[in-house]
């Protein structure tokens, strides 16, 4: 067996892993699991960070109210919400396997600042230090944009780039980026690496000028961030959480992106 090597892996969830379709309510089945590859992760050495959305979908459920939000200011009453409530479930989680976590809030804002991102990075690097597992949303309370246009994704590669990750594993209820629609052309194959973001790239995802919520465009644009600071990137389905060991492993799982610095 080689030699270990410790590296700081940036993952990011989303909604759709997260809760039931069917219902919009927490899978806690999933998340557990989920917190114990990450806890496991940490138990080896490695650095983790978990870049979570949820919190509106969790507040809106927590709240009893029909239908999914739809008005900015609805999401950020909800947000307000189910943050904390995702907290808390976080921290039991993790608390079982004796990992603390921590929350940081923040917006893309904070990040055109020199000063800004200096604290941020001052911030994610001791509560590493301290052996803490960060746990990132961006501030939907104060925030309209990922509201409506990220669901996170670009936030994740934003903090990827910020900590110097190894690697930025992203989380989705799809196996990887397609040449074509899955849903609507059987002969769609899975992309399984990207050495390039080009345009025919751009295109499979659904064009670069649309705009989505947590959708496959968004995840592209994360992508294009990460890869050009460095750091590879890995789009995998959120439904199997072990399939985690086996990317860090080297394993082809998803779509990887290939660093192109």
């Amino acid at each position: 067996m080689g030699e270990f090597e410790k590296k700081r892996i940036v993952v990011k969830v989303g909604t759709s892993t997260l809760t039931h379709a069917a219902t919009g309510k927490s899978n806690i089945a999933r998340i557990h699991k989920l917190v114990s590859v990450l806890s496991d992760l940490h138990n080896m050495g490695h650095e983790v960070i978990l870049v979570s959305s949820g919190a509106i979908g969790i507040g809106w459920g927590k709240l009893g109210l029909r239908g999914k939000p739809t008005l900015a200011r609805e999401r950020q009453a909800a947000a307000a919400v189910g943050q904390g409530e995702l907290m808390f479930m976080y921290d039991q989680m993790f608390s079982e396997y004796g990992v603390v976590v921590s929350q940081l809030l923040f917006t893309t804002d904070a990040l055109k600042h020199e000063d800004g991102k200096q604290h941020l990075t001052d911030t994610f690097n001791q509560l590493i230090e301290f052996g803490a597992i960060p746990i990132v949303n961006e501030n939907d309370s104060v925030s309209v944009e990922e509201l409506f246009n990220g669901d996170n994704d670009r936030l994740s590669a934003y903090v990827a780039a910020l900590t110097e990750a190894d690697l930025l594993i992203m989380l989705t209820d799809t196996d990887g980026l397609y040449d074509a629609n899955p849903a609507k052309d059987p002969a769609a194959r899975l992309i399984e690496t990207v050495d390039a973001i080009t345009p025919e790239i751009e295109a499979a995802a659904g064009g670069a000028g649309k705009k989505g919520t947590g959708g496959f465009v968004t995840k592209i644009q994360a992508a294009k961030i990460a890869t050009a600071a460095g750091i590879p990137v890995v789009i995998m389905n959120g439904q199997k959480p072990t399939n985690i060991y086996r990317v860090i492993d080297g394993e082809n799982i998803g779509t990887k992106f290939l660093a192109t610095e």
